[in-house]
């Protein structure tokens, strides 16, 4: 993979171009048709994806309702990556929007090399933290708007 595609993406703008060259040895690319499905709620997840060219679309299925888009992400976005931290199910559908290629890295392989360059997996585990931070904060905010929607006039 190439190192400056990985370079484009938020996570990985602090990494020297040592440990940028480490991380794409591990990335491999991915080509899917526009609908095709990445990864579907409550699958198995042992892989990271880095969104090179095209749309992904994160939605959920809501029961009696359908497909609710939760985001669409553009290329340098990436997504999945709640897999590298737990073992829990995927907690959303992640579907092409359009024809796209991905970066895919595996749990696996991040391990190992997190496992050998320490200075790598600090920089990458801060970054997971505040991703996640960031986005449990705009999930709060989305539910406090819900509820004052919802809220009786007085």
């Amino acid at each position: 993979m190439d190192q400056q595609v990985l370079r484009r993406c938020p996570l990985f703008q602090t990494l020297s171009s040592a440990q940028l060259g480490k991380l794409a040895a591990i990335a491999t690319p991915r080509e899917l048709a526009g609908g095709a499905s990445v990864f579907l709620e409550g699958d198995a997840g042992d892989e990271m994806y880095l969104v090179v060219s095209g749309r992904v679309r994160i939605s959920r299925q809501v029961r009696g309702v359908g497909e609710e888009a939760l985001t669409i992400l553009e290329a340098g976005a990436y997504f999945g990556e709640m897999a590298m931290i737990d073992d829990a199910p995927r907690s959303a559908d992640a579907l092409a929007h359009t024809p796209c290629t991905l970066a895919v890295i595996r749990r696996e392989d991040l391990d190992q090399l997190m496992f050998v360059d320490k200075e790598l997996a600090y920089l990458l585990l801060w970054t997971f933290v505040r991703t996640l931070s960031a986005r449990l904060r705009e999930t709060n905010d989305k539910i406090q708007g819900f509820f004052a929607m919802t809220a009786p006039f007085k």
